[in-house]
């Protein structure tokens, strides 16, 4: 990107969907089928509130509690926005996850699976879900892990009643991501679901290469986070 295109949140806006919509195109894939989510997770709502005004209407939020002091006014405010939750999701959140989110992309064990059927059943909310896959196997991140990834998904639609419509991943950072987003595709196919959520700011490029329909980009939009 060049300086001008990171002076402020609608520039980096405009260099991302860009960036975007070449890999779309040069992967022979049409640009308006890979959709950006910004991760907005520790900003306040003044650059929240510039990225929806220079269109951005997906965002993404790592943590239940944090969105809860931020979204609820955001999304009065302005209808149209879908919030997804992108970071893990424990049990007895779920009622507060599926009461503000629109999308939650980290469902990864039968307890979450059960506790979120519940709250979707109660609110009547058609909360849509992905299944997040732990394709590099490391044993402090979050996933289901490849070789039971298929069944998982089985059981929470058959078992659980949840419509799981994409997978999610997030691969390990000392690993050349391609191979972990071949694998994410390769799983979807196999499972028979048609959304993939991969890729981020250094590497969103390479998983629309590998069909990403969802890109979760926070640095590349909003700059660097202050330090805390």
């Amino acid at each position: 990107m060049t300086e001008t295109a990171q002076d402020d949140v609608e520039g980096r806006l405009t260099a991302v969907r860009s960036a975007i919509g070449e890999a779309a195109r040069a992967a022979g894939r049409r640009p308006e089928d890979v959709q950006l989510v910004a991760v907005s997770k520790t900003l306040g709502a003044k650059p929240i509130e510039e990225a929806i005004a220079a269109g951005q209407r997906l965002f993404g939020e790592n943590r239940v509690q944090e969105a809860q002091a931020k979204w609820p006014e955001l999304k009065d405010r302005f209808g149209d926005v879908e919030l997804h939750l992108i970071g893990p999701l424990q049990s007895n959140k779920a009622k507060d996850a599926v009461a503000l989110f629109d999308v939650i992309e980290t469902v990864d064990r039968e307890k979450i699976a059960r506790a979120l059927a519940r709250e979707i059943e109660a609110s009547g909310r058609n909360v849509r879900l992905f299944v997040q896959v732990n394709t590099g196997e490391e044993p402090q991140k979050a996933g289901v892990l490849p070789g039971e990834a298929q069944a998982f998904v089985t059981r929470c639609r058959r078992e659980f009643g949840l419509k799981i419509e994409g997978l999610m991943c997030i691969p390990p950072l000392d690993e050349e991501p391609a191979f972990h987003f071949a694998l994410l595709a390769k799983i979807a196919a196999e499972a028979g679901v048609a959304r993939l959520s991969m890729g981020m700011s250094a590497d969103f490029e390479t998983a629309i290469t590998f069909g990403a329909t969802h890109v979760r980009v926070g640095t590349g939009v909003f700059g660097p986070r202050e330090p805390a």
